[in-house]
């Protein structure tokens, strides 16, 4: 089985725990409540804070995931993804090369890339990762400097063009979730629609229930 078969059958909902807007003390129980819901691959994102509280809080959102039986992916930090036993690292185009993550990971650990146009998606998904986020695809808050807005026609345009996994990700909601599939997005990766619910694994239910059975 390749690392890439490890991914949940498509569609699926990729939850983003993003610490900026949950407070990094209740990183975890996001993410157990995100898992408790039949969310099966997550990952945390925390920007701006120390070494330490990160690598507290991604060992036990990883504990709280693999209770569930879910994946956990860091966020830029492969050193930190190694500490905690994380599943997997996720980088943008300023980040680490996939090639050179991947020899601070154990074999078996999954790769995602962020990209932000085609020609970056397609030299993306030729440098072995396993999968490729294509975005913003709407509108988002949830960065302070927010790349271009891609749209879908993007989304299609990447899909055709990438063989790995395309995950779709910037302002995805439960209004335009069933558009992003039918651009043929794999997964849709999805932070403030989900975290600024009162309930996000609630939420999470509800989003996924809107995105239909795996193709």
């Amino acid at each position: 089985m390749s690392v890439g078969a490890r991914l949940p059958p498509a569609p699926f909902l990729y939850p983003i725990v993003d610490a900026g807007l949950v407070g990094i003390d209740r990183v975890a129980a996001v993410v157990s409540s995100l898992v408790s819901a039949g969310a099966r691959l997550v990952q945390v994102r925390a920007k701006g804070v120390g070494d330490r509280a990160l690598c507290q809080a991604a060992s036990a959102a990883v504990s709280a995931a693999h209770a569930g039986g879910a994946l956990l992916i860091v966020n830029d930090r492969p050193d930190v993804a190694r500490i905690a036993g994380a599943d997997g690292v996720h980088v943008g185009q300023e980040d680490l090369a996939p090639e050179d993550v991947r020899r601070l990971l154990p074999p078996a650990a999954l790769v995602g890339i962020s990209s932000h146009d085609v020609a970056q998606a397609v030299a993306a998904g030729a440098t072995g990762a396993d999968y490729v986020a294509i975005g913003p695809v709407f509108a988002t808050s949830t960065k302070e400097r927010p790349d271009p807005v891609v749209g879908l026609s993007i989304v299609r345009e990447v899909r055709a063009r990438v063989k790995v996994p395309v995950v779709a990700i910037g302002g995805i909601t439960a209004a335009n979730a069933r558009d992003v599939v039918a651009a043929g997005a794999d997964g849709l990766a999805v932070v403030s629609h989900l975290l600024r619910d009162a309930n996000p694994g609630e939420a999470f239910r509800r989003m996924e229930s809107l995105i239909g059975p795996s193709r």
